[in-house]
This record gives structure tokens, C-alpha cells and sequence, in this order.
């Protein structure tokens, strides 16, 4: 079980990533092809990958990635330098400027008392030369394993960060936290989630940041080290089927976008599940006003129906707007 205390102002601190992070899409996705988590939804993912891999020639430079963040309750922390930072760029300049003192603790709590491969003993020593050749391999890993799935990834994070935004206007920060159940539990003024041993983080008005991750399954991750920044990154679960769905011809959406527009074919997409007029512009990143223009046009149209809940007004997909989205997209089962 991890614990983490809250402070008289912690709650006020609390932070949600916008984005999925860089490095750990890489990371846990590395950790998902070494287990069979999640097996119903990533086992069609795993196939894939791990036949692009042999395809690319890279799959002794994934088996040296693995060796670095094995399916373990620990990795190196320099390894997730992120709290939320989707750019490639920054974060791999995070980790490849980690200071050689970091990277040999961290590399020697990693292997404990088992002899450290030579590839992590250069690593260790901090050489120029073969931390470009680890932000290569992550590079060309995430190219293969990640990057070709990033429609499905952005769609997960929108959806998620939609919902957070209602919680967090409806109930506050308090009511932000009740809405991770049953991943986290928020009780007493501390939150409370599984985790591989009993563990508690203390944050000490240093701001927490929760970030979203599609390649999380079964139960949150922080980091190991209590003094850097407080990150909890969740599970971000996609159904079953969702590598398919990444998978459909681009002309079925060019086809719902030229019908309808962008905005208002992306916002049919997304109306799977009640949202609401600011979820749908977080999910869209639209003003409040596009927002509400682009549902009214949907309503009128009789694709989407709108109903009043508390304070709010959500929106969701009429049996004709799922029947449009059938239409353009095809069965799947008949490709």
C-alpha cells in the first residue's frame, strides 16, 4: 500500500499533467512487453510491436532497454524524469544530463548484488558517447512501440483529462482526488493505492503531479527516491480492441471530417460518455464558446443529446450519431 499525506496546503498544490509523458510511455511500455499484464487489451499490442522490433533490427537494443527498467517494484528514477512532458526533446535532455554520480547509485541499487552488464557500466561512468547512444535507442524504440499508437494514446489522455476538469469544477480539488477511485482512495486527508510494499511519501508542501499514462496498468507508480519532485502516474486503461481501432483507414475520419468539420466530428468521437460543455473544450482545446457553438450544431443535427446533471449540462452520442460513426467507419470484423 502507498500512502501520501497531505498538508493544511497540499490540496491547494496538487497539479494534473495536460499531456502523457515522453519517457514514461517508453518505460512502461518496455515493462509491458516483459509481462502479460493487461493481457485482453495489450496482448494484440505486444504482437505487433514485437514484430516491428525484428522488423527495424531492434530487438537487442530493446533487450538492452529492458535491462535498464525491468518489470520490477525498481528503476532507475533518471529514467522518468517527467511530470507531464510530451515533447521528445525535453525529455530526453532530462535524462541525458543526469549527473554520473546519479547514474552509478541508481544503476548499482538497480542490479544490487548482481554483476552490472558492461552496457550499464559504460552508462554508469557518465561517458558523452554512450548516453547518445541510449537517447538514440530510446528514440528508435519509441518510434516503433509508441509513436504509431500516439492517435489512440492522445485520445485516452483527452478523455481522461475531460473528466478531471469536470471533477475538479464540480467538487474542487477534493472531489478531483474521489474521481481516480478505485485506482486511488482519497480518505482522511491522504491518498491511499495499491502498490508492490507498504510505502509513504510525505510531501511537505512540495506540489504533487498526476500524469496520465496508457501504458500504466494495475495499479499507480511514483518514483523511488523521496526527495525528488512528487509524481504519481495512473492507469490510463484502454479497452479491449483499441489496437484495431488505431488501426482503421485514415480516409473513414478524412470522410466524418469533411462532413461535418473537425471540431464537431473530433467532439461525435469523444461523446461516447456524458461530457460536459468545458469537457468537451479541454478534450477539444477550444474555448468554452467553440465548445458550446459545436454541440449546439451537433444537437440541432439530432446527433447528440444534451441533459442537465447538478450545476452541469453533458452531452452524448444519439443512437443516430453512433449510427453515423458505424456508418463512416465499417465494422471492423468485415476488414
Amino acid at each position: 500500500m502507498l500512502r501520501i499525506g497531505f498538508g493544511t496546503d497540499d490540496l491547494n498544490r496538487l497539479r494534473v499533467a495536460g499531456t502523457g509523458d515522453f519517457m514514461w510511455d517508453v518505460v512502461l511500455s518496455l515493462q509491458l512487453l516483459q509481462n502479460r499484464h493487461a493481457a485482453l487489451a495489450f496482448d494484440p499490442w505486444r504482437k505487433q510491436v514485437r514484430e516491428a522490433l525484428a522488423r527495424a533490427g531492434l530487438t537487442r537494443t530493446t533487450r538492452a532497454l529492458m535491462e535498464l527498467c525491468p518489470c520490477a517494484p525498481y528503476f532507475p528514477d533518471f529514467l522518468t524524469p517527467g511530470r507531464g512532458t510530451a515533447d521528445p526533446n525535453t525529455g530526453l535532455d532530462a535524462v541525458l544530463s543526469t549527473p554520473a554520480r546519479r547514474l552509478r547509485q541508481e544503476l548499482t541499487r538497480l542490479y544490487g548484488n548482481r554483476p552490472v552488464p558492461p552496457g550499464a557500466r559504460r552508462l554508469a561512468e557518465g561517458g558523452r558517447e554512450v548516453l547518445h547512444r541510449l537517447g538514440t535507442a530510446v528514440r528508435r524504440y519509441h518510434a516503433v512501440a509508441v509513436a504509431p499508437y500516439k492517435a489512440a494514446i492522445d485520445r485516452a489522455v483527452d478523455e481522461d483529462r475531460s473528466a478531471r476538469a469536470d471533477s475538479a469544477l464540480a467538487s474542487g480539488a477534493e472531489g478531483l482526488l474521489t474521481g481516480y477511485q478505485p485506482e486511488l482512495t482519497w480518505r482522511d486527508g491522504r491518498i491511499e493505492c495499491g502498490y508492490p510494499f507498504s510505502r509513504t511519501l510525505e510531501l511537505n508542501g512540495r506540489p504533487l503531479t498526476l500524469v496520465p499514462s496508457f501504458f500504466c496498468t494495475r495499479r499507480p507508480i511514483t518514483l523511488a527516491d523521496p526527495e525528488l519532485p512528487p509524481v504519481l502516474v495512473h492507469p490510463l486503461p484502454p479497452a479491449p480492441g483499441w489496437v484495431t481501432d488505431a488501426g482503421r483507414e485514415p480516409g473513414s475520419a478524412d470522410r466524418l471530417h469533411r462532413l461535418l468539420g473537425l471540431n464537431r466530428a473530433r467532439a461525435l468521437e469523444s461523446l461516447g460518455r456524458p461530457m460536459s460543455t468545458s469537457g468537451i473544450a479541454a478534450t477539444l482545446r477550444l474555448s468554452p464558446a467553440s465548445a458550446s457553438r459545436h454541440a449546439a450544431v451537433l444537437r440541432e443535427a439530432g446527433l447528440i443529446s444534451s441533459f442537465r446533471h447538478g450545476h452541469s449540462v453533458l452531452h452524448r452520442r444519439t443512437a443516430l450519431g453512433e449510427a453515423l460513426l458505424k456508418g463512416l467507419y465499417g465494422d471492423d470484423s468485415t476488414r
